[in-house]
This record gives C-alpha cells, structure tokens and sequence, in this order.
C-alpha cells in the first residue's frame, strides 16, 4: 500500500484503502489508503513544526533548494510522463506536456528573489518613510485532481514553498503515484523534513484538513460544484482559498478560418487528454457558412484517430480513468441524441474492449438547452452547435454558467477583438486549440469555473501565497 509522508518518513496508515487502476488494462497498480483525521492531524502538525525553521530560512538558501528540485525533475522528466501514463491513461506525449507544463512553474517559482521582493516609499510625510515587505502564510494544502496527476501539484507547491510557507498535499485517490514521486525527489533534493507531507485520502481527508486550525490557506482543483464546496467551506473556517473549478469551452468557427489549422486544433482540443481536461473544447460553434465546410472533414479526421493505451506508440486517445466515468459520458452521448443531437461519430463501440475506453465522438445540431451543450461531460465529445452571426457565437457562450475559456477560429481582425471582449471566460485564444497561460500568468478561470480571488501560478499564487506588512517608520 502507498506511504504518507510525515515530517520526512514514509509511514503506513492503518486505514482502508482503495484499488489504483492501470485504465488501460484494468490492472491494479497498488493501493491508496483512506487516511483520517488522525493522520491529517500529524501531517499537520509536522508541516507547523518545520515551519518554524522554514519561513527563517534565506530566501536565496530556499530558491538553491528550488534549483536542486528543478534539475531533478529534468533528469526524471520521462519517469515521471510514464507513471502519469501508467495510472491515469494518457498518451505518452500528452504526459510529457503535462510534466513539461509543471516543471515551468518551477522555474518561475526560481525567481523568488525578485517575486518575493516588497516595496518602499521615502519620505512620503515629513520624515516619514513606508516599507512593504511579503511574508509566508504558515501551513497551506493542496488538493489536485486526478486528471494531472504532475502539473497541478506542481502549480502549488514550489511557489508555496519557496515563499516560506510548508506545505500537505492530498493527492488523488485515483492518480495518487505522481504526487508519491514528486514528493521523493522533493526529500532528494534536500529541503527539510516536514517542509512538504503528503497525506492520502479522499472526502474525509479533504474535510478534516479544511477543519484544520493551523492550515491558513487552501489550493483545490476540481469539478465546478465540489469548487464551490470547498471554497465556501475553507472560506467558513476562515482561511484563503483559490477553488479551480470545470468548464464548457465554446470553440468558436468563423466561415473565414483556416480549416488546415482549425480542424487539428478542434481535434486535440476536444479530445487531448480523452478529453478529461478544464480547458478541453466542449462545444465547436459554427457562424454562418462555417458548417458547410467544417463537419465533413472534421468526421472523416475524427475516425482515423486511433484510441488505445497511452504507452502505445501511434495512439492519439487513451482511456478514461474509470469504467463507471466511463459509463457516465455514454450516459451523455445517449442523453444528447433523445434531446434531438445528431450522432455523427460514435466512440462508444470501444467501450466493449479491455479498459476503459470510448472513442472520440461528435454530436451535431446541439443548444444551449441541452445537457450536453451546457453540462461538462469530461470526456471524449465534441457537441457542435450553429450559430448565423459571431454575437450570436458569443451569447452562447456566455450563456453558460462557466467560463474557463473560450477560442475562436478567424482570419478577421475585428471579429477576433469582438470575441475577445465579448466572450465571458477568463482565457481567451485566437487561433489557438487551448488558450492556456505560461506559468509567469494567472491561470484565470471566470464565473463558476473559479472560487476566489487570487488565481493559480503566475504573480497570483505569489500573491496568494504571501502577505504584506506595512512598517512606517520616522526617526
């Protein structure tokens, strides 16, 4: 059974547990164990012991350690892309974008001696200077979930980290085999016992850390309505909270698009990852002629992508990561077509082959007023929806009740800058299958797709992670 990791030892829990699956063959990996709050607790407390140490530590001895972590993660880089292959299904080359996207936030969390610099004003009365200077937080947690197992404790913990604060992580209990390898060459690299635990679990895990008096501040990525539970619940207990939330991603297709560049796009977007991904493209939207010209080839290049296990060389989609999530986005393509979708590709024949698999599959003539144009499926299922003008577009998109991101597919210039400042989402792409930000720019989901007011990674999760104190001096 999987170790938590407690003031730097690995210890077992004598807890249940649950089964880690291989979603590919339905192997089982090992166990995770449900940990409780006696375990939260420890870790709690040994995260608050070394903090006493930590925050004092320089913050030029802290960015070294930093360095250290980095070049490990280098040197693991394709250890790491084959343990998030081997447990959460993936293509390999998708894995390795999402170790990739994680060791940048790293490298942006290396430059905390200039991020973690406060300011200051002379002489701003008679005699009278201001200085701004940042301090950690104290204890913070991080609760990822399952679908980048790597990236998203990667968005967390180094800038936590590096800014003086310690730090329990809770990952998945479907993808837990990241974090563990994370979290060992985070000990290889030196920093101190207790700076980074890693506690096991699930719902009861989650409660009692929110619960924990000494955790100040709490960083979750998930579903929109479990966002929106732990914000209000860690908001409750008073303690800070940035809550990533899901997504409907309207990809909008204007008649004048460059279908050699759109169609791909479309293609990875909706179905990278099997499309269990925040930032996947849910709904294509074709304005006016675009229809005519898009849906033909779009089928014909959805059919010849090929769907296998990950660690497979020529697979474009892997497995979900659960047979019962499986059976839930079949639920969904059925739903679709009594409410009156057109079933142009069907993924689910694959559902009858070892693992847990379904094809990418495209719905057309879908509304907002359908469950699969408003609802995140998270999975491999494109619904295209048609609309005769770009205003048209952009009100369904904005009718959505999320708004992670929003792409359009244009040559016009005026028509790209209207949807820019149109559309309600808080990532917003140009000709581009995933508008997502470098790790030096907030991760910037609007509406329900975010729970709180500092976003993740970027100068936000400095911010989140960090406050000020103002010293007003006269002498």
């Amino acid at each position: 059974m999987i170790a938590n990791l407690i003031a730097g030892q690995w210890c077992q829990p004598h807890t249940p547990a649950l089964p880690v699956y291989n979603p590919a063959t339905e192997d089982v990996l090992d166990e995770v164990p449900l940990s409780g709050p006696a375990e939260v607790t420890q870790a709690v407390a040994a995260a608050a012991e070394a903090y006493v140490g930590w925050s004092q530590t320089p913050v030029m001895e802290r960015t070294r350690l930093m360095f250290r972590y980095k070049a490990l993660l280098e040197e693991h880089f394709e250890e790491l892309a084959a343990i998030v292959t081997r447990h959460h299904g993936k293509t390999l080359e998708e894995a390795r974008g999402e170790v990739r996207r994680g060791i940048e936030v790293v490298d942006f969390a290396c430059g905390a001696p200039t991020l973690l610099q406060g300011r200051t004003l002379r002489q701003v009365s008679g005699g009278v200077d201001q200085d701004l200077y940042r301090y950690p937080l104290g204890v913070v947690a991080g609760i990822p979930p399952f679908n980048f197992p790597v990236m998203i404790p990667l968005w967390m913990m180094p800038l936590a980290v590096v800014a003086g604060n310690t730090f329990v992580l809770k990952p998945s209990e479907r993808t837990p085999l990241g974090a563990v390898r994370l979290a060992e060459l985070f000990q290889e690299a030196g920093f101190p016992p207790g700076v980074l635990n890693v506690v096991h679990g699930a719902r009861e895990t989650v409660e009692a850390l929110i619960a924990a008096p000494e955790i100040q501040a709490v960083s979750f990525v998930g579903s929109a309505p479990v966002a929106r539970q732990i914000y209000e619940e860690a908001a409750r207990h008073g303690k800070r909270v940035q809550a990533l939330g899901g997504a409907k991603n309207h990809i909008v297709v204007m008649p004048d698009a460059d279908l050699t560049t759109t169609i791909p796009a479309l293609l990875g977007s909706a179905f990278g990852n099997a499309g269990e991904r925040c930032l996947a493209g849910s709904v294509a939207v074709a304005v006016g002629d675009a229809a005519q010209m898009l849906l033909d080839p779009l089928c014909e290049q959805t059919r010849k992508l090929v769907v296998g296990p990950g660690d497979q060389a020529g697979v474009d989609v892997g497995p979900l990561i659960r047979a019962e999530h499986r059976d839930r986005v079949a639920r969904y393509v059925e739903q679709g077509v009594a409410e009156g979708a057109t079933l142009l590709v069907d993924g689910r024949p694959h559902m009858q082959r070892q693992g847990f698999f379904l094809g990418p599959t495209i719905l057309n003539d879908v509304n907002p007023e359908m469950a699969v144009g408003h609802e995140e499926i998270f999975g491999p299922v494109l619904s295209v929806a048609h609309a005769q003008t770009l205003e048209e577009a952009i009100a369904q998109a904005n009718h959505m009740a999320l708004g992670n991101m929003a792409v359009i597919f244009t040559r016009d210039g005026r028509a790209a800058r209207e949807f820019r400042d149109g559309v309600e989402a808080g990532m917003v792409g140009v000709n581009v299958p995933v508008a997502q930000p470098f790790a030096f720019f907030p991760f910037s989901g609007w509406k329900g797709s975010f729970y709180g007011d500092l976003h993740v990674h970027g100068t936000d999760g400095i911010e989140f992670y960090t406050r000020k104190k103002m010293f007003i001096t006269r002498w």
